[in-house]
């Protein structure tokens, strides 16, 4: 019976074709593993034919192999696709495995009858001088005898050689990787110093699933934005790539691609699509409180509990109007979040999801950015990605939830309710905590753009003889009008409603002891320092007695102390300057946590001296 060995002559059959891609047929190259051990994130090895030796090292996606035990020191395999490089400072090459398969597990000795070896100038492998020929079949004549096999489809499709994308680096020169599109971004148009022109991203992923952010500017946005297309299989090459701006990067690589006019984008069409769809990192949503305002993205999953009609928005910046809608998900932690859908979401996604309400769809949304409206709130960007009942396992036990309990569950806003820690994390409420005269003394706070404090302050007076509220639109709770004959008309959503309701938009005076400072409160935290809804006050405004409930409710919400979350900037009017400071956020105190600040702070002061 024939000895099991590698294929004579493999090391000089992977010298010879450095670069496999152009080979339609493939020799068949087994050899065996030696001296193999880790090497970081992967594993090195020499690879032998019994007469020559080539140092070697195995792709990361092989590591799972390795350690699982399927392929071993001494052990054959039979080499799918390859790269030969250099080693830097070195006049020698080795030799990377990307795909291999494997033919026999450890052989009870190296296949080596050589007595002495030597290493001729000029060579880059090692050659042995034999002393006696050994007799061995290649190891694909003998499967092919025993089994009939043929080799695996992956290799007869592979005409091409394919980086990963954990390889690439700004100093490679030709590559060609196999991504799929799991994140387009829109086409953006932008001004410079330079000029005008347009711009747009597409998040690529590999089958190892590393991730990368590719840009394309000018004719090269406008060639390949349609060719782009959110799920599909590509082969890209002739890109360049560079150290990613972390102020901009939306995946976890430390580079990112540009693509120009010259670059080759070919959609892999009939090929087993292996690369993996939208990887998604999801937050629950009583887990957001430490993203607010932060510059690191978050996706979500939850249930639609209710959706807005579109509104129109106009943008500050260029006057131009921008479709919005909102709608409201939940998740198992029975906690709710407003998500804010802009431009074509709004538009297309939102009107199906509003299409669907009553069947409470599950949404998975990818690159969100939270912001502290109404305490904690998430808006899409131009990258984000909207999947409407996706087929995933976390939508399945969503999904299994909300039809067991949570459909009947009792469900609270995520930021009602939260403690300071959770809701902004801990350098929002405590690390930046300052004190009112800090805030009200320094005329230059807020000349740029607004800055942002904790304060614990108690509310000292309300003058009750203020406009404490506004008529609100049930839907948009923006302000509405009196109609015509009778209703309400909301310009928001361009409708007429019977009804209203009435939200807070009040002035109160706050005192700390350092001193005294005006704060302009909005619905949800004046209901917080009031302890009621606008529409339970005015229903105890307008009951007469002795003492009027009324203002007996505003006097009972003074000299309690609380933590505000406050925002200060510079509005001008009439040609003078006038600071306005804003409660975002308001929360009871936590004597426990606040008692450990004022330990630390003491702690702080001892040590100064």
């Amino acid at each position: 019976m024939a000895k099991l060995g590698p294929t004579p002559d493999a090391i000089s059959t992977i010298l010879a074709c450095p670069d496999p891609s152009g080979s339609v047929e493939r020799p068949d190259i087994v050899i065996q593993v030696l001296d193999l051990g880790p090497r970081g994130i992967t594993y090195k090895f020499t690879a032998s034919d019994g007469k020559m030796k080539l140092k070697g090292m195995f792709s990361s996606q092989l590591a799972s192999q390795i350690t699982s035990g399927n392929i071993q020191n001494l052990g054959l395999v039979r080499i799918l696709d390859y790269a030969v490089n250099e080693i830097p400072g070195m006049s020698e090459n080795y030799v990377l495995v990307k795909q291999c398969e494997v033919v026999s597990p450890a052989l009870e000795t190296e296949i080596n009858n050589e007595v002495k070896s030597e290493v001729k100038s000029g060579e880059v492998g090692i050659i042995l001088k034999p002393k006696q020929e050994m007799l061995s079949k290649s190891a694909s004549q003998i499967v092919h005898e025993q089994n009939g096999n043929m080799a695996p489809a992956a290799r007869m499709a592979m005409t091409r050689r394919v980086h990963p994308l954990v390889s690439l680096n700004p100093y490679q020169g030709n590559w060609t990787i196999k991504v799929r599109v799991t994140n387009k971004g829109t086409m953006r148009t932008y001004k410079n110093a330079r000029g005008e022109g347009c711009v747009f991203n597409v998040e690529l992923t590999d089958e190892e699933g590393t991730q990368i952010q590719a840009t394309m500017f000018n004719e090269a946005a406008k060639k390949f934005f349609d060719k782009f297309e959110l799920g599909k299989v590509y082969y890209i090459s002739k890109g360049s790539l560079r150290v990613a701006n972390k102020q901009f990067k939306t995946v976890q690589n430390d580079y990112e691609m540009t693509l120009n006019e010259n670059s080759e984008v070919e959609e892999a069409i009939n090929e087993a699509a292996f690369v993996p769809e939208t990887k998604f990192n999801f937050v629950p949503v009583d887990m957001l409180g430490p993203h607010v305002n932060g510059k690191e993205l978050v996706d979500v999953i939850g249930v639609v509990q209710s959706v807005s009609p579109t509104m129109s928005i106009r943008r500050k910046s260029d006057n131009e109007s921008i479709p919005k809608r909102d709608i409201t998900i939940a998740d198992e932690t029975k906690k709710t979040v407003v998500v804010s859908l802009w431009g074509e979401l709004a538009t297309s996604v939102g009107q199906e999801l509003l299409d669907i309400a009553d069947q409470s769809p599950i949404v998975a949304i990818k690159s969100l950015k939270v912001g502290d409206f109404q305490g904690v709130s998430l808006s899409t960007l131009s990258r984000s990605t909207v999947v409407v009942n996706p087929e995933l396992p976390e939508a399945k036990r969503l999904r299994s939830w909300y039809d067991s309990e949570g459909k009947g569950a009792s469900l609270a806003s995520v930021g009602n309710g939260m403690s300071p820690l959770a809701k902004s994390g801990a350098r929002s409420m405590y690390s930046d905590r300052v004190s009112l005269s800090h805030i009200s003394d320094d005329p230059s706070l807020g000349e740029d753009k607004p800055v942002f404090f904790s304060v614990k302050a108690f509310i000292s007076s309300i003058r009750p003889d203020q406009a404490l509220w506004y008529r609100a639109c049930k839907t948009c709770n923006k302000k509405v009008t009196e109609a015509i004959g009778s209703g309400y008309w909301c310009e928001g959503c361009q409708k007429n409603d019977e009804e209203c309701s009435l939200r807070y938009i009040l002035v109160a005076r706050a005192t700390d002891a350092s001193g005294e400072a005006y704060l302009s409160l909005f619905n949800e935290e004046a209901e917080r320092v009031i302890g009621c809804s606008a529409d339970e006050l005015d229903k105890l405004k307008s009951q007469e007695g002795e003492e009027n409930p009324y203002q007996l409710k505003l006097k009972q919400a003074t000299w309690v102390p609380h933590l505000f979350r406050v925002s200060v900037s510079q509005n001008e009017y009439n040609n003078e300057k006038r600071k306005r400071i804003t409660a975002r956020a308001v929360a009871p105190v936590d004597f426990a946590a606040e008692s450990k600040l004022l330990l630390e702070e003491i702690s702080k002061m001892k040590a100064s001296q």
